[in-house]
Parts: C-alpha cells; sequence; structure tokens
C-alpha cells in the first residue's frame, strides 16, 4: 500500500476515534443524572439534542487548522479526514432514532443499559454501514471492535462485533452473503488440500 493510501487510512481511522468520542460526550451531556435518573429511561427515548451547527464548524475549523507540521510526531497529530469526521458525528446524531430502531432488535438488554461506549460506538457503526457503502462492512465492524477494545470495557468488543455483525447482514445482506460465501469456497479448499 502507498503511502498516501496508509495516510488517508489513518486519517479516517482518526476521524473515527474523534467522532466516537464526540458520541460519547453527546449521550453523556444529555443523559439524566443522579441515582433516579440512572434507573429512569431518559426522556425522549434517550435522544439527546442534536450538537449545534456552531459547535460541529467549530470542530471542522480546529480539525482543518492544523498544518502538517503541527501534524508530524505523536499519535494525537494523527492527520484527521475532517469531511469523514463531521459526516459520522452529524449523521449519527442525527439519525440516532432510526440507528436505535435498527439495532436495539439485535440486543440482550434495554439500549438504555448500554454502556456509553457500547451505545456511541453501535450508532457510529449503524451510521457506517448504512451510508458509507464504499467501506467494506469487515471494515467497518473491525474499525469498531478497535475502537472497543481500546475505549470499551474488558469484553465490550465481543458485544459490538456480533451486533454489528448481525446488522450488517440485514443492512448489507448482498455483501454479506458475498464474504459468507467466499468463506465457504475457502473452507472447501482448504480440506480438499488435506
Amino acid at each position: 500500500m502507498s503511502r498516501e493510501g496508509r495516510g488517508e487510512i489513518a486519517a479516517r481511522r482518526r476521524a473515527r476515534e474523534l467522532a466516537l468520542q464526540s458520541i460519547y460526550q453527546w449521550l453523556l451531556h444529555n443523559a439524566p443524572t443522579g441515582e433516579a435518573g440512572a434507573q429512569a429511561p431518559p426522556a425522549r427515548e434517550s435522544l439527546p439534542e442534536q450538537p449545534p451547527q456552531a459547535q460541529l464548524h467549530a470542530i471542522r475549523e480546529l480539525l482543518g487548522s492544523a498544518t502538517p507540521e503541527d501534524q508530524k510526531g505523536t499519535k494525537a497529530h494523527t492527520p484527521v479526514d475532517a469531511d469523514f469526521f463531521t459526516a459520522l458525528l452529524q449523521g449519527a446524531v442525527d439519525e440516532a432514532g432510526e440507528l436505535r430502531a435498527l439495532f436495539a432488535p439485535l440486543l440482550t438488554r434495554a439500549v438504555t443499559e448500554l454502556s456509553p461506549v457500547e451505545h456511541a460506538l453501535l450508532l457510529l457503526g449503524a451510521f457506517e454501514l448504512r451510508h458509507d457503502i464504499e467501506t467494506p462492512y469487515r471494515v467497518v465492524i473491525n474499525e469498531a471492535i478497535e475502537l472497543a477494545k481500546k475505549y470499551g470495557g474488558t469484553d465490550g468488543h465481543k458485544f459490538v462485533n456480533g451486533v454489528l455483525d448481525r446488522l450488517a447482514a440485514s443492512i448489507r445482506p448482498e455483501e454479506a452473503a458475498a464474504v459468507r460465501e467466499s468463506r465457504r469456497q475457502g473452507k472447501r479448499e482448504d480440506s480438499g488440500n488435506g
């Protein structure tokens, strides 16, 4: 892979990470506080208010203001695909109710019982599966798994993987069927070589 290709992948990976952090804060900021709030479901099916457009604009400006010289060195200064970040954040927030409706039937517990990290990752992954068709669904899921390992609980990545894998099968049935068939073909070839 070329250096330019790796740079684009890193910029998209960093955009996902920042979008996760932003969605996480969006969920926490708008969740009920106190002991009673933790017990009761949040108002309006836990749909927080959308972030102000000015806030998104300020984030985009900040991301775009770093020069290549500023971006050398530490991981924190990895370039960010600002357009991709904005699409992920705004899309996951704007479509939160629809996205929850897609993954809620696949959960073993209520959406309100998800950790904020799992909740944010499922919103992010569901949005990307639904709208970023050019990115293979396995890449979307693998990126979510890596973020879950970094920011989530001990086995949170397994939970996120399972939910997004089942969601991908319903959102992208042709792609999922092709992957399954490819795996079957690979197993047949492996068993024939033994």
